[in-house]
């Protein structure tokens, strides 16, 4: 057995994977650069609270599988919910005769959609559907009526339809083949609205917007872009996140008033210096307004080595003993010395990058260098782990 541990590798792969980050943070600083001078609107910034989509869910049968439902001898469910069906609709079956079932062609799902604001009675959403059993697939099935509720239980849609599977497979003798995933799927406008969720737009004589984003800046740049558009006195920032604003009472009125508000242009402002890591998959963003201060940065290399070496043990031949077999390992630990590198003040997002691919270090190896970098404050950002 052989294993080794890598702190710091400089092969052909390790040099590309530099090169493409380098050439990834480049690329998003110039979107970002590109996006300061544009000033952004309210609508971008900012949303009406109180208007949003809300979360519907409902559990379901899909029918019509050819023999690829649940084995309904492991999901009680699936025989359960089919004998409720049957009992709206007129046929009541035994306790005995529901655990019988073999219902090779039914499979139970859980339904989920988002019904979004100012929906109205009669509108279709679509819906999406995923096997909760051990269904081996769900393509070719239909969803049978299903109501669909909210977070305080009340029924908001019902859904019905076809599913759309976007995926194939087959299995014999043992042997499978599957594209994609079989056991979840979609109807588009599957499901109709059954009930208003009511929203606080046309309530009271102001309304609240909401920051995507808490930032007294930002808060205070949307009160003064309204009463500028306004007059003064129109809005009124409540802390970093919120801004009162007075608006008409008539509901035409209010509509058109939030129609040229969500239009307005609001100053460009330098964001927040942010570097976002994730330390799952390696990957490292910065916006353009991370800066890097003067330091020094040593990374060194560990490798731990284990092998292996089956060896045999043979007794002379009048011995009456046993051959057996030992293993012999050997286990060797390399650390070499890290190249002290001199990293200068960046100011500028493509310095920074420069100097860091400087470095010659992978991504995974970066996550700790910039963590380092930030403990001894010459990192002027804020670091985000994802």
């Amino acid at each position: 057995m052989h294993a080794t541990a890598n702190t710091h590798i400089t092969t052909s792969s390790t040099r590309y994977a530099t090169a493409v980050l380098s050439v990834l943070l480049v690329f998003l600083a110039s979107l970002g650069l590109a996006g300061n001078a544009q000033a952004a609107r309210i609508k971008e910034v900012a949303a009406v609270e109180g208007v949003r989509s809300n979360q519907l869910t409902g559990f379901g049968l899909v029918v019509g599988l050819d023999g690829t439902g649940d084995q309904t001898t492991q999901m009680p469910y699936t025989s359960q919910g089919i004998s409720n069906y049957l009992q709206q609709l007129g046929i009541t079956l035994t306790s005995d005769a529901v655990s019988k079932l073999q219902l090779k062609n039914v499979a139970a799902v859980l339904v989920t959609a988002q019904l979004p604001a100012f929906a109205r009675p009669g509108q279709a959403i679509d819906v999406n559907v995923s096997s909760v059993g051990n269904a081996k697939s769900l393509k070719g099935g239909m969803l049978i009526s299903t109501p669909l509720k909210g977070a305080d239980g009340e029924i908001y849609a019902v859904a019905q339809g076809n599913l759309v599977v976007a995926g194939a497979g087959a299995a014999a003798g043992g042997s499978k083949v599957q594209v994609n995933h079989l056991s979840a799927g979609r109807i588009p406008n599957g499901a109709q609205v059954e009930r208003v969720v009511a929203t606080p737009l046309q309530e009271g004589a102001s309304i609240t917007l909401g920051l995507e984003a808490s930032d007294f800046q930002t808060a205070r740049r949307v009160a003064q872009a309204i009463n500028t558009k306004f007059g003064a006195g129109s809005a009124k920032a409540m802390d970093g996140r919120t801004i009162r604003v007075k608006a008409p009472v008539e509901p035409d009125a209010r509509v058109t008033f939030m129609a040229e508000l969500e239009e307005l242009q609001l100053e460009s402002s330098v964001p927040s210096a942010k570097v976002v890591i994730n330390s799952r998959t390696g990957s490292i963003v910065m916006n353009q307004s991370v800066s890097l201060g003067a330091c020094a940065v040593a990374h060194g290399n560990l490798s731990i080595s284990i092998s292996t070496t089956p060896s045999v043990s043979q007794p002379n031949a009048l011995s009456g003993g046993q051959t057996t077999v030992t293993e012999k390992s050997d286990i060797q630990i390399k650390a070499e010395p890290g190249m002290l590198i001199q990293l200068p003040a960046s100011p500028q997002l493509s310095e920074v990058v420069r100097a860091l691919n400087s470095l010659g270090a992978t991504p995974q190896d970066l996550l700790a260098i910039l963590q380092a970098i930030k403990a001894a404050g010459a990192l002027n950002a804020e670091l985000e782990v994802i």
